[in-house]
């Protein structure tokens, strides 16, 4: 009885309501207990009351509900012994007689029976849209639609059910449209094309669903389909009903034909205020203790309020670090929030440090504050920097972009458009930004710096040493930030007076020689937080400074000390607190750029031995190796690569899951990809190489791509220059891997000869195993299948010779590809499920995606379409698990392929066009594949045009990249054009 709370006798407990669903089967519950509801009739008479609404029908209404014009002779009968049985199952006084006939009454809320919440959130739905909340309307009829279970009212008898039910279906369908419709003007087009393709093979004679098809193909740059659909449909209802498309769809065609700019983006706003878009507030905090800069402060208020009427106001601050740009313009900004009423967005582009932010990956980031779905997102920077412009046109934004590199970093960020403006911070002047309003700001005048300095310290400790006062913040160079740091050291002591303070900095004479030293003044800044710290403290700071990653966890930083995570951490919320370092998030720490520099001078300057500068590099870098070899054995058990990485000195983390191991490699990936660079540039090249082979998963996902790739280069560069033939060749190998996934065979198949030469020479077994591997899966899409039967052959051998099971089932796999091309699908389905023995015997689970996936290519060539459909549903699910989006894509269009192959034109046409919004593994090779399956399924359903639209899309890709595939998409467009 502990912690069970006694109830009381006397009370009776709740009756649990009861809820009816009628958007599927008919169904009846009381809380969470299911009820029964008896016959087919006995549902029919349940459904002819719940409909009513709470109104009474008469026994003859019933009769005629459930039987229509040839009722039993028992009927009357019949509907009493049903009433009186469902009365029985309900709760008393839910099903009344009255007047000689029946009535169920249920409460007002819309929660006993799903219709009726349907039609409230549709109504909600229709309330908030008219107020222009886009968003919350959406949402609203996705909620609405999600109530739908099924056909409505299924199995349920009579000619009553049978009118109803059509009336619900003709209703979801507008509901659909309606939500479809909302999801074009929020500009989620992509995600739309998917959807409205299989509804409209579905409902083909729905015009509007045509219409809003075309729409959502034209705002996704794909012209030719738009139109094609137009003409699917004009052909359609002319041999089926004789008439014409009504004049929405023709004036939609024209407009397409003209480019009518109106269809390039949503159409404008209601004239109401609206809220459709995301309202980002993305503004730090501004502090509390901001002080002086009055006549800047009005200078740049005033600027940004003439952003009204203007095409945009823009104004660049510059300065020295430290100065504070960053505290004054956050501070303009948030005086000014009150006339930008659809957000602010702000950014840091780290443009001081050694890697800016790049502005594709800035917009990227923008483009999700102001609601944009990442599939709708697109790749390049001119097509994210134009969208981007889009959803800022007719909306009051201030954009505050801090710490630039230079102006050409910021120009795409720019908005562009009437009634937004951007504050930018720089440590250099941009006289090259055309219109920018130029502020070089200053070092604090003395009045404003003491000001400064009393309100952080306090009035009673600086009122009676003010001539201390006065000698501290001159020592700090009247910059903001080192006064603030000064003062801030001051505050947490009490036992301090100011001119202990002052005292400290005089006898720092070299420091004020670098105060007065232009750019120099921002390390003597620093230099007083360093000079306070406690020598375990000072060592933390000055070799963590070291790594080139953006940030760094815990655990890294602990390796890179040689310390107890524990005592690391007491360590760096020491520095935390004198804001020498910045805490990022929980467990994660990170130094700002200037920060950083000034930290390697130290190491520099301070470490003794200096020897342990690189120590504590190598250290880090053990430590990634160590972990991801070990996130690596998780995903792979059985696989030998671990074997033949190179030794660490110390162990990496241990994970409870393999959940747990890939979240950890996709949050490292920036600061693991990093000390891959720096390493390799440092002379620890073999190390290096392995950490970026054991990582190989960043580079298949398509997540962490390009910055994968750069470490690649970087590291085969560096290999090649120290004549390491055997780190060479493994570096070919993780660079073969890049280029595979992104479709560049012709250099992933240089690359993989090479690396087996190299590793052939040297006796390194392993890449001379996966090089092999590599050039036989390059074989396969180059459908070079003699050539890739050998070199599969060999892998296989290899793989065999050094016991890596794992490596074997792979090449099993590939090879049973091979033999799909050759038409020898007995085999090929033989093999492919061989390497999914080895890989189910071994436990593996996302490597056992890879093998169903290929045992469903083989399985649908060998025409066992419904096994190939679940092998490749098994494949998906673990695909999305493992946050493999590539491989995704590349499943959804193998099982277009298979429904293809099946018939079901309507399914393989909406995987396909899932596998375009996702994209795949191979690059522009696999995208004209695709293409050219989304034409044949369309082709079955009867939109020839838009067929063609896609062959010819494939066909281009294909001349483009000289794969034989242009064939056979000249033989489907021949007999298209000969018609």
């Amino acid at each position: 009885m502990n912690g069970v709370p006694r109830v009381p006798e006397q009370r009776r407990p709740e009756v649990e309501p009861l809820r009816f669903s009628v958007l599927g089967p008919v169904r009846a519950w009381r809380g969470s207990e299911a009820l029964t509801t008896g016959s087919p009739q006995q549902r029919a008479l349940l459904v002819a009351l719940l409909l009513r609404e709470g109104r009474t029908a008469t026994a003859a209404e019933l009769i005629d509900a459930i039987w229509g014009e040839e009722p039993p002779s028992q009927a009357l009968a019949a509907v009493r012994t049903y009433a009186s049985r469902l009365r029985k199952a309900l709760d008393p006084g839910v099903l009344t007689s009255e007047s000689g006939g029946y009535a169920i009454r249920l409460p007002v809320s819309g929660e006993a029976l799903d219709l009726a919440l349907a039609e409230e959130l549709w109504a909600e739905a229709e309330k908030v849209r008219g107020a222009g909340d886009l968003t919350q309307a959406r949402s609203l009829l996705r909620k609405a639609l999600g109530l739908w279970d099924g056909e409505p009212l299924a199995n349920v008898p009579g000619p009553y059910a049978d009118t109803q039910r059509v009336r619900l279906e003709e209703w979801r369908l507008q509901l659909v449209e309606t939500r479809l419709d909302m999801d074009l003007e929020q500009g989620c087009h992509a995600e739309a094309v998917s959807e409205l393709t299989a509804l409209t093979a579905a409902h083909p004679l729905r015009e509007r669903l045509r219409e809003l098809l075309m729409l959502a193909l034209y705002r996704s740059g794909r012209q030719a389909e738009a139109l094609a659909v137009y003409a699917d449909t004009r052909r359609l209802l002319a041999e089926e009903l004789g008439v014409d498309p009504r004049p929405g769809l023709s004036e939609l065609q024209q407009r397409i034909l003209q480019a009518d700019p109106g269809l390039a983006e949503p159409p404008a706003a209601p004239a109401e205020p609206a809220a459709a878009l995301v309202r980002p507030a993305q503004l730090p905090a501004t502090v509390p203790d901001f002080t002086g800069r009055s006549a800047l402060v009005i200078e740049l208020g005033e600027v940004l309020a003439s952003a009204e009427g203007r095409v945009m106001a823009v104004s660049a601050l510059a300065g020295i670090g430290g100065v504070g740009k960053t505290t004054l313009a956050v501070h303009v900004a948030h005086a000014a929030r009150t006339q930008f009423p659809d957000g602010q967005l702000y950014v840091d582009l780290q443009g001081a440090g050694a890697r800016a932010a790049e502005p594709e990956t800035v917009l990227g980031a923008f483009l999700r504050a102001l609601g944009t779905a990442d599939s709708a997102i697109p790749d390049s920077l001119e097509e994210r920097a134009a969208l981007y412009r889009s959803l800022l046109d007719g909306r009051r934004i201030l954009v505050l972009l801090d710490n630039a590199r230079d102006a050409a970093q910021v120009r795409p960020l720019l908005p562009g458009t009437e009634g937004c403006a951007a504050l930018i911070t720089s440590r250099v002047r941009m006289v090259d930004l055309a219109g920018a309003h130029l502020v070089d700001l200053d070092v604090m005048s003395p009045e404003e710096a003491l000001q400064l300095f009393t309100r952080i310290v306090g009035d009673e400790r600086v009122a009676s040493e003010r001539e201390a006062a006065l000698d501290v913040v001159a020592a700090c160079g009247f910059l903001p930030l080192a006064i603030r740091i000064a003062a801030s050291r001051l505050a947490s002591r009490r036992t301090w007076t100011v001119s202990t303070l002052a005292a400290k900095l005089a006898d720092e004479r070299r420091r004020l020689d670098e105060l007065q030293a232009g750019d120099l003044a921002v390390k003597a800044t620093f230099e007083l937080g360093y000079g306070q710290l406690e020598p375990a403290q000072a060592r933390a700071f000055r070799l963590l400074g070291l790594a080139d990653g953006p940030d760094f966890s815990l655990a890294a930083a602990a390796a890179m000390l040689d310390l107890p995570a524990e005592d690391t951490e007491d360590l760096l919320e020491a520095l935390v607190d004198t804001s020498l370092v910045e805490s990022a998030a929980p467990g994660r720490y990170r130094y700002h750029d200037l920060v950083r520099l000034y930290a390697r001078a130290c190491a520099e300057r301070d470490e003794q031995p200096p020897s342990e500068r690189e120590s504590a590099l190598s250290r880090l870098l053990d430590f990634y190796l160590a972990t991801a070899a070990e996130v690596y054995a998780l995903e792979r058990p059985g696989d030998r690569l671990v074997d033949h990485l190179e030794p660490t000195g110390r162990p990496g983390l241990e994970f409870a899951d393999g959940t747990a191991a890939v979240d950890w490699l996709y949050t490292e990936a920036h600061a693991l990809l990093a000390c891959v660079r720096q390493s390799a540039a440092a002379g620890q090249l073999r190390r290096a190489v392995d950490l970026l082979w054991a990582a190989k998963d960043l580079a298949e996902s398509g997540a962490n791509s390009r910055e994968y790739e750069a470490a690649a280069v970087t590291a085969r560069d560096a290999a090649q220059a120290a004549k390491d033939a055997r780190t060479e060749g493994r570096a070919r190998t993780t660079l073969t891997n890049v280029y595979l996934v992104s479709g560049r065979f012709k250099q992933a198949d240089e690359e993989a000869r090479l690396a087996m030469v190299l590793a052939s020479s040297e006796g390194d077994p392993v890449p001379s195993c996966w090089a092999a591997n590599d050039r036989g899966i390059i074989a396969v899409y180059q459908n070079r299948n003699e050539d890739g039967e050998r070199y599969l052959q060999q892998a296989i051998d290899n793989f065999r010779a050094i016991g890596n099971k794992v490596g074997e089932a792979s090449a099993l796999c590939n090879l049973s590809r091979i033999h799909v091309s050759m038409g020898r699908t007995a085999s090929a389905v033989e093999l492919a499920r061989s390497g999914l023995g080895i890989y189910d015997e071994m436990g593996l689970t996302l490597r056992l995606a890879n093998a169903r996936y290929a045992l469903g290519i083989a399985l649908t060539k060998a025409g066992r379409d419904a096994e190939a459909l679940d092998q490749l549903a098994g494949a998906l699910e673990i695909f999305n698990e493992n946050r493999q989006r590539l491989w995704q894509g590349a499943t959804h269009f193998r099982i277009a392929e298979a429904h293809l192959a099946a018939r079901r034109p309507a399914q393989a046409a909406r995987h396909a066009e899932q596998a375009l919004a996702l994209k795949c593994i191979g690059g522009d090779w696999m995208l004209g594949n695709v293409l050219t399956t989304l034409g044949r399924s369309l082709s079955d359903l009867g939109q020839a045009d838009r067929a063609r639209a896609c062959w010819q899309e494939a066909l281009a890709i294909y001349e483009q990249t000289g794969a034989a595939e242009a064939d056979e998409v000249r033989g489907l467009l021949t007999p298209i054009a000969a018609a």
